[in-house]
């Protein structure tokens, strides 16, 4: 059996630089309120999943790029959950609750999910007493194929296989995704 572990970095999903250690704050440049009145410029549902595009990703306090950055993320496909819209800007979460604002051109809606906690089994089929294929580390990004009731169909590095919704973060536990 494979197990998938992190190549580059001890664990580059948890990558995150930046001036301000602890959860962001929620004050904006005087005088301006844009938290209560961020308009949906593409009419799609709030909240919902999306991944990092690129390998950097500034995360700022403010929907402008006047605003401080309070991270940089570092990793490409990095699953996030878009809770807020304002022009071009989306006010994101985090696997670890951190939010901040990121252009939404940094943004794609390609399902990526990103394994938590403790190594998991990404298995053969859909069911708990599945032959495992590969184990997955924490930390570990995995590509969406497809979900559909407790379960999603999962690929990392070539290798594809089932995991449970319960055992990583990216997907919401009623969420069908076709492939």
């Amino acid at each position: 059996m494979l197990t998938l572990a992190l190549l580059a970095f001890a664990n580059p999903a948890l990558i995150r630089t930046g001036p301000i250690p602890g959860p962001p704050p929620l004050d904006l440049h005087p005088g301006i309120m844009f938290f209560g009145t961020a308009l949906a410029q593409d009419k799609l549902p709030l909240p919902r999943f999306a991944s990092l595009q690129s390998g950097e990703v500034n995360m700022r306090t403010g929907p402008g790029e006047t605003y401080p950055i309070l991270w940089t993320y570092q990793r490409a496909g990095l699953p996030v959950e878009i809770i807020e819209e304002f022009d071009i800007w989306r006010r994101i979460r985090d696997h670890d609750g951190v939010v901040g604002w990121v252009k939404s051109t940094l943004l794609v809606g390609k399902r990526h999910v990103l394994v938590r906690d403790s190594q998991r089994p990404l298995r053969e089929s859909p069911e708990a007493g599945s032959r495992p294929v590969a184990l997955v580390d924490p930390g570990v990004v995995l590509k969406v194929l497809e979900c559909g009731g407790d379960w999603c169909r999962l690929e990392v590095q070539g290798h594809k296989g089932w995991m449970m919704k319960t055992e990583f973060w990216g997907v919401y536990a009623t969420e069908a995704i076709e492939d």
